[in-house]
Parts: C-alpha cells; sequence; structure tokens
C-alpha cells in the first residue's frame, strides 16, 4: 500500500470549491490533470475520467464513485479488473476553515502491482499539486 497527499488552502467557503470541483463539465476550462470528466456522482455510479499526467501518455479511467458528501468529500474508487493486482481510492475533502476551505487531495494505492509503480505514483503526486493550484486559482478568480 502507498498513499499520496495534498492540501491547499482556498479562500472561499466550501460550496464555492465544490460547485466547480464537481462541474464536470467545465473540466477542460482549468484542470491540467483531469482533463474531460462525466458522470453521475452518486454512490455507486461509474465515472469516465480522461487523465493527462505531467509525464507520460493521457489515459482514460472508469472509477467507481464510493461517497459522495456534498460541500465535504467526493470519493472514487478505480481498479484494474482484479483489484489485488492494483487499485487506487480518489478522495477530495473539503472542511471549512475560518471562511476559507481546507483541500486534501489523496489516494490509496493497493496490491501487488504497486512497488512496480512507484515513479507514476511520484508523477501522480505531482500532478495532484497542480490540479490543487488550478482549483485555488479557479475559485478564487
Amino acid at each position: 500500500m502507498r498513499v499520496i497527499r495534498t492540501e491547499t488552502e482556498i479562500d472561499a467557503p466550501p460550496a464555492a470549491v465544490w460547485a466547480v470541483l464537481t462541474d464536470f463539465a467545465a473540466y477542460p476550462e482549468w484542470n491540467p490533470f483531469i482533463t474531460e470528466a462525466s458522470g453521475t456522482l452518486a454512490v455507486g455510479e461509474t465515472l469516465t475520467l480522461h487523465m493527462v499526467p505531467g509525464q507520460g501518455r493521457a489515459q482514460t479511467f472508469t472509477p467507481e464513485v464510493r461517497a459522495v458528501r456534498e460541500n465535504a468529500e467526493l470519493v472514487w474508487l478505480g481498479a484494474l479488473r482484479w483489484s489485488w493486482l492494483f487499485s487506487a481510492e480518489h478522495r477530495f475533502t473539503l472542511s471549512e476553515v475560518g471562511g476559507a476551505t481546507r483541500l486534501v487531495q489523496s489516494e490509496v494505492f493497493r496490491g501487488v502491482l504497486v512497488p512496480l509503480l512507484r515513479s507514476m505514483i511520484d508523477q501522480t503526486e505531482k500532478d495532484f499539486r497542480a490540479l490543487n493550484a488550478a482549483l485555488k486559482d479557479r475559485v478564487e478568480d
């Protein structure tokens, strides 16, 4: 197992951050990592996410939504056909901090392939930081 975690503070209430984070149609306008997204934000639904890592080739993933708490949390799980090989649980958590929002973006990687994917996971952490910064810019503009 490997966990990556990034955090930023956004000068806006959680509802404003949530509105941008969940507006999948606008992702191509601001999101440098998840450049296209579609699907229904409801537990058990499948999303389609087109991701463009900072280094590497673009990929499309179809994770399952695991949790949706408006203005607070969004979780999805992506896995290979056999999750014991590889799975990744992605989480966005929003919390109010003095009128602003603390955004925590994290992912838990599990499976026997995780040690072999070290450089990809390292790049993913950098991509999370880029997404956080772009989300902050989008919300604060």
